[in-house]
């Protein structure tokens, strides 16, 4: 699953995460290429609270251990 993200908060404007099936990730600078879209989300992550909108998987909420701000566009990719 590919997961390509623009916005504030990660460590490039545009990045591309990779996640492989025995569960690594990959993260790299820019778009990997081929692109095929499955859903597009918007990611908003205040302080421990990370709230996603998906196209797909609709409204979730979570919480993580770290504290982060971050506001993120992206698309999950096959």
């Amino acid at each position: 699953m590919k997961y390509i993200e623009f916005g504030y908060g990660n460590r490039w404007l545009l990045r591309t995460e990779t996640e492989f099936p025995d569960g690594t990730e990959q993260e790299q600078r820019g778009i990997a290429r081929p692109i095929k879209p499955q859903s597009i989300y918007v990611r908003l992550w205040l302080g421990r609270t990370v709230l996603i909108m998906d196209s797909r998987q609709g409204f979730k909420r979570s919480r993580k251990n770290r504290r982060a701000f971050k506001i993120i566009l992206g698309i999950c990719s096959h």
